[in-house]
């Protein structure tokens, strides 16, 4: 069960990474457009193979996949429109800048798009014991142009750098334990509801993909952002294909 905390931990530890990051390092607008465009692709990828491929494999021609697939993107799309009215409506706006009474919207902002990932991680754990490398990488590398964004949004809004950190630690810590929920919760589910949790994720996580950092992406990248879209979809795969084949 800790190593379900503590894979989730290191997946959203990135966040704070990004946000040391975001801190030391002047970024510009473009790379950090193309980053978030890598990053996109990669969960584009975990959600394809990680989550959808695996849920129509396990739900057994129950209609859970459908049903999850629809219910995470509404819901989703539904929290997130709620918590963008407190003011975390452009957390990955690359040029924005926050205010420090923004702590709480981007907080609740953050940790939304971080449970379904880290739900994911936890269940990975129950098929054998290992977790999915490939939805691991995928949460590690997608966190950290969300962090670097916000985080540039943050200085820009003079918060306390100290405080900052602490911000991104304290989502982590969050995300660690819907890590660790994910696989005591659902330790002995039946297939149709792994299979239905598996793609109330990635409906999720396309609507967030979306609405959030697609736009950015090609906003500031340009069309070179479809390039490092792919880029970002063809390692995660490539992952996923050397942890079958124990390359």
């Amino acid at each position: 069960m800790i190593n379900a905390f503590l894979w989730g931990f290191i997946a959203t530890f990135s966040l704070f990474i990004g946000g040391l990051i975001g801190i030391l390092f002047k970024i510009g607008k473009r790379p950090l457009g193309l980053i978030m465009a890598f990053g996109a692709g990669v969960l584009f990828s975990a959600v394809a193979y990680e989550l959808v491929f695996k849920s129509i494999k396990s739900s057994l021609g129950s209609g859970a996949s459908l049903i999850g697939i629809l219910s995470g993107a509404f819901t989703f799309f539904v929290v997130d429109l709620l918590i963008s009215r407190m003011g975390a409506s452009g957390r990955k706006n690359i040029t924005g800048m926050h205010n420090e009474n923004m702590a709480l919207p981007i907080v609740l902002a953050t940790i939304l798009d971080g449970i379904p990932e880290t739900l994911v991680i936890g269940m990975s754990l129950l098929a054998g014991g290992e977790v999915g490398i490939g939805m691991l990488v995928a949460v590690f590398i997608s966190n950290l142009p969300e962090a670097i964004a916000g985080t540039s949004g943050m200085v820009a809004g003079a918060w306390k750098k100290g405080r900052i950190l602490l911000l991104w630690l304290f989502i982590a810590l969050v995300c660690a334990f819907s890590s660790l929920a994910g696989y005591a919760l659902l330790e002995n589910a039946n297939p149709p509801i792994i299979s239905f949790i598996q793609t109330f994720a990635a409906g999720a996580i396309l609507v967030m993909l979306s609405n959030t950092m697609i736009p950015e992406a090609y906003e500031h990248g340009g069309k070179l952002a479809g390039i490092f879209t792919v880029l970002g979809f063809t390692v995660a795969i490539s992952i996923a294909v050397l942890e079958i084949t124990g390359i």
